[in-house]
């Protein structure tokens, strides 16, 4: 609830010819799978080759939907300081976008995240977890339905919610069903054509206590209730869906990422060093004295000095020297010293 600025105009933009379009990015959740990385930066917010998991969603939709997001809407906990709103503000900031803020003071599942920016659930937008990252051709068409799941094809759904069809609208959701009734995965991304109908289906089940598992108000049985009460849904696929939920996924992100964006992955200094493709080496980033690759990720400002390094992802400002390392993750602002094995260590350590 702390408006930070104003959008800035698109000069190109008739103010007539459409309402704004929001995006509501629930993130208040620890990341504890991501621990000790996410104890001091939101899991959404750690860097993944010179960007955030927020900073690629907000670089996605611009580029796939028929026009650019106005508004992002965050839901933070309620230890979230004033320099992760500063960081939201920034990515906001770079893309023209408003930014606002609300905070979930007790996590109770993702339809009561999303309530929590009850004020700003009016009007065309999105809601779009925080460690979906994807990707698909430009000019996605929204349509005409109601609302709008964004799926990805997959052999084995019964890990994930799935989408029901009948021709090219929606049915059902089920989630984890044990019995093949789709291959549509929910990717935690939802388009609204007005998203006050949605705020009407959380508001019933708060009326009714409709809880899920663990307790918890789901998305899925807002959407269900939406069906219910004849709104329209229709599913897009998109062409790849990459999780940084845990260390592991974010480390094969990591790798998916380097291997596709491989137009700028030099930006620090590199210096008498063997350099195995894909590597990032981030703005004021170094790398001396070093066999550096494949698949590793050097974050600004950090600093890799006589070291063997491959399948590891630094984070900014931290130091290796003397060290050979894989499968590794080292916290910002960390120093390893000399040392051989795969580790995982935290923001300001030092080791060695």
């Amino acid at each position: 609830m702390f408006p930070i600025f104003g959008p800035i105009p698109h000069l190109h933009d008739d103010p007539l010819e459409r309402l704004t379009m929001k995006l509501i990015i629930p993130m208040a959740g620890r990341g504890t799978r991501l621990r000790p990385h996410s104890h001091v930066t939101p899991k959404p917010l750690l860097a993944l080759k010179g960007k955030s998991a927020v900073e690629r969603i907000v670089d996605t939709f611009n580029r796939v939907l028929p026009h650019h997001l106005d508004e992002a809407v965050f839901v933070l906990g309620p230890d979230f300081g004033n320099d992760i709103r500063a960081q939201l503000t920034g990515i906001c900031q770079r893309h023209d976008i408003a930014a606002h803020f609300v905070v979930q003071d007790v996590a109770e599942g993702t339809a009561h995240a999303t309530y929590c920016a009850a004020e700003y659930l009016n009007g065309e937008g999105l809601v779009s977890y925080a460690d979906t990252l994807f990707d698909m051709p430009p000019g996605v068409d929204l349509g005409d339905a109601d609302a709008v799941v964004f799926v990805k094809h997959v052999e084995d759904p019964s890990h994930y919610g799935v989408a029901v069809r009948n021709g090219d609208e929606i049915t059902a959701f089920v989630e984890k069903p044990q019995k093949l009734i789709s291959n549509e995965a929910l990717i935690g991304i939802y388009y609204l054509k007005e998203l006050a109908h949605l705020k009407e289906a959380i508001e019933h089940l708060f009326d009714h206590d409709l809880r899920g598992k663990g307790g918890e108000f789901f998305l899925t049985d807002a959407f269900d209730r939406m069906l219910k009460t004849g709104h329209r849904f229709r599913s897009t696929t998109v062409t790849e869906w990459w999780d940084t939920g845990n260390l592991k996924t974010f480390m094969n992100t990591t790798r998916l990422v380097l291997n596709k964006e491989r137009d700028d992955l030099r930006q620090g200094e590199v210096i008498d060093s063997i350099i195995h493709e894909p590597v990032y080496v981030g703005p004021d980033a170094r790398v001396t004295g070093s066999i550096v690759g494949p698949n590793v990720s050097i974050e600004a400002g950090a600093e890799v000095t006589n070291a063997i390094v491959r399948d590891t992802i630094i984070f900014a400002g931290a130091r290796v020297e003397n060290v050979v390392l894989a499968d590794s993750y080292v916290g910002a602002n960390a120093q390893v010293c000399p040392f051989i094995r795969s580790l995982n260590i935290g923001d300001h350590s030092l080791l060695g």
